[in-house]
């Protein structure tokens, strides 16, 4: 495989990406019901001109790649597939490949990384382009809402119940594919509680440095009430999982922008930037110049 010169460092206008964190990635391969099947990596690029990988290892979780509009290409094994508006196709674990956008009509993906020990039961649909038909744009659209879901909950947090909920949503989205003529509609399950409030009143403030009195006064909560029905409903304190938040907009700083380190811990009230880095690096196992090296076109 020839390593393509043309790759850009800039990204893609409107795109958007999760990597999970080591630690977490850990626990979903020791949980009962995420060990079967679990997502480490999911993203989108729209318009993805000059996207271009080439893995001559391969990588140890499948990838999915759901060709949303554009057209693109994938090469796996020595052979080259076409890939097009709603073709989708998943590249096995370990199995080196290679795969960009047409530079004509580059592709807008939704792709995702995932492993299980129940992957092997889409081997199906793996290692072939499988199009999807979307005849019926509404169970097109669930599809693509499904997929949103799965993003929104995990970019709300890495708690138990969030990791278990994507799971199964992610089971779900592979049955829809292998199994086209059985799938229905599914409803979007609106959570509406206090928790959930939370957690987008941390999302709204990750940059105005608040803190435990703050959300307690904000909800009109005490402080140890607010912390023994957090840690009830996610399974962490409250600033912990604010602090995982605040990692994950870092992640995106550092993947989709140009800013320097020391700007994006400023950003995010580390007024030390040594402090951003040792925080970073305990969390995401990697130090933010390995990470933004790793991840960022």
């Amino acid at each position: 495989m020839k390593q393509n010169q043309d790759v850009i460092a800039e990204g893609f206008k409107g795109e958007k990406a999760i990597v999970l964190p080591y630690a977490v990635c850990n626990y979903l391969t020791s949980n009962n019901i995420t060990s079967k099947l679990h997502i480490t990596h999911i993203g989108y690029y729209p318009n993805a001109k000059k996207h271009y990988r080439d893995r001559q290892e391969g990588c140890k979780e499948y990838i999915l790649i759901y060709c949303e509009d554009g057209s693109g290409w994938i090469k796996q094994d020595e052979t080259t597939h076409n890939l097009k508006r709603n073709d989708l196709y998943i590249i096995p674990r370990d199995s080196a490949h290679c795969y960009g956008a047409k530079s004509n009509d580059p592709w807008s993906i939704y792709w995702i990384h995932f492993d299980g020990t129940d992957a092997v039961l889409f081997q199906h649909i793996m290692g072939e382009v499988i199009h999807i038909d979307d005849a019926d744009s509404n169970k097109h659209a669930n599809r693509i809402q499904l997929f949103e879901s799965i993003y929104k909950n995990l970019e709300m947090g890495y708690s138990p119940e969030n990791l278990e909920y994507t799971s199964f949503c992610f089971q779900y989205f592979l049955a829809s594919i292998q199994y086209q003529a059985q799938f229905r509609e599914g409803n979007r399950i609106q959570v509406d509680n206090i928790i959930q409030d939370i957690i987008i009143f941390m999302k709204d403030n990750l940059e105005n440095n608040i803190n435990l009195d703050d959300i307690s006064a904000h909800f009109n909560y005490s402080k140890s009430h607010l912390i023994n029905l957090f840690k009830q409903k996610t399974s962490y304190p409250p600033m912990v999982y604010y602090n995982q938040l605040r990692m994950q907009r870092a992640c995106s700083y550092l993947q989709f922008t140009l800013l320097k380190i020391k700007e994006i811990a400023f950003k995010l009230h580390f007024y030390d930037p040594f402090h951003f880095s040792k925080a970073f690096t305990r969390e995401m196992k990697m130090s933010p110049q390995e990470y933004r090296k790793k991840y960022q076109k």
